[in-house]
């Protein structure tokens, strides 16, 4: 698939997500989510790389939502359609077997901000600014947000920031947890790099269960959760990678996984 909005680079074990529409403050129409749902695929495909960093071209916007132009026009059928294609892309995005860091150097409204939620960490830039603000448009977030965005700064919060459309800026988003951490904007990227080659040390197959673990338990009670978690645990007992791991602390030398 020829790509025109998004770019995908590899560092290594880490890959570089960025939407790339700038002059639209990398705003979201069907083709960008068509084709970061076929980035998805890749990435789920490589077995090479072991964490994602997906972040916004330009210093304006991660993603300051979702296109306005192309939604004006849509009527109910074309609307629900729309709203499935991206949550069909987003919810792969948030079940990748890999971690996925958002890094926010700008404006993540609506579409963006639903999109940064999808993802696993959100590292913003000081300047980042957040906000559901689609109400004011005459609609309902569409991509996950009213449900998200209860799931993580919590529902009377979330019911605020919707109902209101209220923008805030990245201290905010801090304090309501939003965001994991906010960085100097000169800082963002190196900050998220690090991050996910941190994350890309440690072994595979114990960071996607854990993931998988976590998303799990999110959606049920805590027995069900738990039996998850003890599942994940037993599994990483079938792979080299405990053996390594565990071999080289006893031995007290550096650990080599080898994702097996």
């Amino acid at each position: 698939m020829e790509l025109n909005n998004v770019i995908i680079e590899k560092e290594g074990k880490v890959a570089v997500v960025t939407i790339n529409r700038p002059k639209a403050l990398n705003a979201l129409n069907s083709e960008t989510l068509k084709e970061l749902d076929y980035v998805v695929t890749e990435l789920e495909n490589d077995e090479e790389i072991y964490a994602v960093i997906l972040t916004g071209a330009g210093e304006k916007a991660f993603v300051a939502g979702a296109d306005i132009t192309e939604m004006k026009d849509l009527n109910t059928i074309e609307g629900r359609k729309f709203s499935i294609l991206g949550n069909k892309v987003f919810r792969r995005l948030e079940n990748l077997e890999k971690p996925v860091i958002a890094a926010i150097g700008g404006f993540a409204l609506g579409g963006g901000c639903e999109l940064a939620m999808a993802c696993d960490i959100r590292l913003a830039s000081d300047k980042a600014k957040f906000g559901q603000p689609e109400v004011g448009l005459g609609i309902t977030p569409g991509f996950g947000g009213t449900q998200r965005l209860a799931r993580l700064v919590g529902t009377g919060m979330a019911k605020e920031l919707i109902y209101t459309g209220k923008i805030i800026k990245a201290d905010e988003a801090l304090r309501i947890g939003l965001v994991n951490r906010v960085v100097e904007g000169e800082k963002l990227m190196e900050e998220a790099r690090a991050m996910a080659q941190t994350i890309a040390a440690n072994a595979p197959i114990a960071v996607k269960l854990s993931k998988a673990a976590i998303n799990r338990g999110m959606q049920c009670d805590m027995d069900t959760a738990l039996m998850y978690e003890a599942e994940a645990f037993g599994e990483c007992f079938s792979t080299a990678d405990q053996k390594e791991g565990m071999t080289a602390f006893v031995e007290k030398r550096e650990k080599s996984f080898q994702n097996k």
